[in-house]
């Protein structure tokens, strides 16, 4: 390009008469190692517990939280602090859940606990959005967009939940 050219292109520029554009590329969620995880949410008083008593993501009767997603972890502790309530992880990035993109394995959802408190707080502030295809859980959806289902499984009723962003 001679230098003519350039000027030209630096004036329309500067006018705000030509955009510079480029492919928008969506970046992959940035993870925690279990280990990172649950410093924070150790810090937030955020509670686990595992019937492994274990860690291992390979193991399904463990809970890991190994490359869960880092808006996931701010998600939940964003939901203790508005609730108030006492929040327990039940599940996190471990096998033994159902696949797919905004899957437990890829580090959108965790499980959490059932309580009165968490109960009232998500009929209370979220929208009812019916009940999910498949398993019949009542889904709530918050203003964030976020997703919370009651299920109802062999190993527990408990609120299973995915996070798109890091907001309740």
């Amino acid at each position: 390009m001679t230098l003519r050219k350039l000027t030209a292109v630096a004036s329309l520029l500067a006018a705000g008469l030509l955009a510079v554009t480029a492919p928008v590329v969506a970046a992959a969620p940035a993870k925690y190692t279990h280990t990172a995880a649950a410093q924070q949410f150790r810090k937030a008083g955020v509670a686990w517990t595992s019937s492994g008593r274990c860690s291992n993501r390979n193991n399904r009767s463990c809970t890991s939280f190994e490359q869960i997603n880092r808006t996931t972890v701010a998600g939940v502790i964003a939901f203790k602090r508005a609730s108030r309530c006492a929040v327990t992880v039940t599940a996190g990035t471990e096998k033994g859940h159902q696949e797919g993109k905004y899957s437990h394995w890829n580090g959108y959802k965790v499980d959490v606990h059932v309580t009165p408190c968490v109960d009232r707080y998500i009929a209370g502030h979220f929208r009812y959005t019916g009940r999910r295809p498949g398993d019949g859980a009542k889904t709530y959806k918050s203003p964030a967009g976020n997703v919370y289902a009651r299920e109802v499984a062999r190993s527990g009723t408990h609120w299973d939940i995915t996070y798109f962003n890091g907001n309740r």
